[in-house]
C-alpha cells in the first residue's frame, strides 16, 4: 500500500484554512497560464473571473489530497477496522483501490482501477473534494 499527497485536514477548520491558503497559489497559477497563452490585458480581464480563479483553487486542493493507493485486499483490510461511512465507486471485481479519508466528517472514498493508477487518484481526489469538502471549504 502507498500514500500519495500531502495532506488529509483532520478537522473541518483545518480543511477551511488550508483551502484559503491556497487562494494566492490558484491566482498565480491562472495568471502565469494565461500569459503562456498570450491573454492580453483585455482579454485577461474579460475572461479571468472570480469563478476561474476559485475553480483553480477547487483544482489546487483536491490535487494535493492525501490518498491511499493498495490492492483489494488492502482496501478490505482496512475498511474492516474504519469507523467511517465509506463510498467506493467503480467495478468491485477490480484488484487495485484507491481512498481517501476525511475524519473530521467520518467518511471516505475510493474508487477502483484496474491499470490506470493516476487516472483513479486524479477520479478519487475530485469524488473527495465534491462530496466532503466542497461544503466545507
Amino acid at each position: 500500500m502507498d500514500t500519495e499527497g500531502l495532506f488529509a485536514p483532520e478537522t473541518a477548520a483545518a480543511a477551511r484554512t488550508r483551502y484559503e491558503a491556497l487562494g494566492p497559489a490558484a491566482q498565480t497559477v491562472v495568471k502565469e497560464t494565461t500569459r503562456a497563452m498570450a491573454f492580453d490585458p483585455e482579454e485577461y480581464d474579460e475572461r479571468v473571473t472570480g469563478e476561474v480563479i476559485e475553480t483553480a483553487r477547487d483544482a489546487l486542493f483536491a490535487s494535493l489530497l492525501e490518498v491511499q493507493v493498495g490492492t483489494r485486499e488492502e482496501f478490505l483490510s482496512w475498511r474492516s477496522e474504519a469507523d467511517c461511512d465509506v463510498t467506493e465507486v467503480g467495478n468491485e471485481n477490480v484488484d487495485n483501490v484507491v481512498w481517501h479519508v476525511a475524519p473530521f466528517a467520518d467518511e471516505a472514498v475510493a474508487a477502483t482501477f484496474h491499470e490506470k493508477r493516476r487516472a483513479a487518484v486524479d477520479t478519487l481526489r475530485r469524488q473527495a473534494f465534491g462530496r466532503i469538502y466542497r461544503e466545507v471549504v
